[in-house]
């Protein structure tokens, strides 16, 4: 069995500012004023390394940052899931994501999951959201709110996995797909194979300069996606899931 751990913003779905819509509203709640500067876009960095960072440049005291850091951290999915109309409305399955993602969890020999900088509550609302949850085993993946150094995460992952599921999971059958430097490092770091989708703020040649095993556009074409995810962990498509993978291929090209 190989694990697949799905990376959310801008992989699977995007949903504009509304992360710094609600990083806004929470530091303006939690501090008593609005922040003049925000976390720069598409890095991949955790959540709470990122309210870290927002408090830093908005010249929060040194002494009060962890304070308010924690405060801000227990806040945030209760901010954003209050905004779950404006998602609805406002955010965007990435191109070709909803195919993939029912691909991978039709084939047999996969399972599909998530490692995120996002905190559990924020990517389980995102996805809920644009109606992608389904698709995924949520209670299996790595969160920020579990650690908020990224390349733990895989192995957070990996050991709920192998609980729940009964096989071992480590670099050999673990894959990330993700579209940043960040997710590069978390796959090379944590223990797991990268593919990388160069549909956020980094370039392809960025990505494989990292070290992702292999680099996409985007996730159009779901067989090559496939084909990467066994190819990077050396291992076959049994027979009856080439067979899936072309009937889901067909069946959302003609969709399109």
């Amino acid at each position: 069995m190989i694990l697949v751990l799905w990376d959310i913003d801008r992989t699977l779905l995007y949903t504009g500012d509304i992360d710094r819509r609600v990083y806004k509203e929470t530091f303006t709640s939690v501090v008593g004023r609005p922040p003049t500067a925000l976390p720069a876009r598409g890095t991949g960095i955790t959540m709470p390394l990122a309210v870290r960072e927002l408090l830093r440049v908005n010249q929060v005291p040194e002494e009060d940052v962890e304070t308010f850091a924690a405060r801000i951290v227990d806040e945030l999915p209760e901010r954003l899931a209050s905004h779950q109309e404006l998602l609805v409305n406002d955010g965007v399955i990435m191109p070709g994501a909803m195919d993939a993602l029912a691909a991978v969890q039709k084939a047999e020999h996969l399972i599909p999951a998530v490692v995120t900088g996002n905190l559990r509550g924020n990517a389980e609302t995102k996805l809920s959201a644009l109606g992608l949850i389904g698709y995924l085993d949520t209670t299996i993946g790595g969160y920020a709110s579990d650690d908020p150094n990224r390349p733990t995460l895989v192995r957070i992952a990996q050991d709920r996995a192998a609980a729940k599921y009964g096989s071992s999971f480590n670099r050999d059958n673990t894959v990330i797909v993700g579209d940043s430097l960040e997710d590069v490092r978390t796959g090379l770091e944590g223990g797991a194979r990268v593919i990388a989708v160069a549909s956020g703020t980094t370039t392809e040649q960025q990505l494989r300069a990292a070290g992702a095993q292999h680099v996409l556009a985007d996730l159009t074409s779901t067989p090559t996606l496939l084909r990467f995810i066994d190819q990077a962990c050396g291992s076959p498509l049994a027979p009856q899931d080439r067979g899936r993978i072309g009937a889901v291929a067909a069946a959302g090209n003609g969709g399109r």
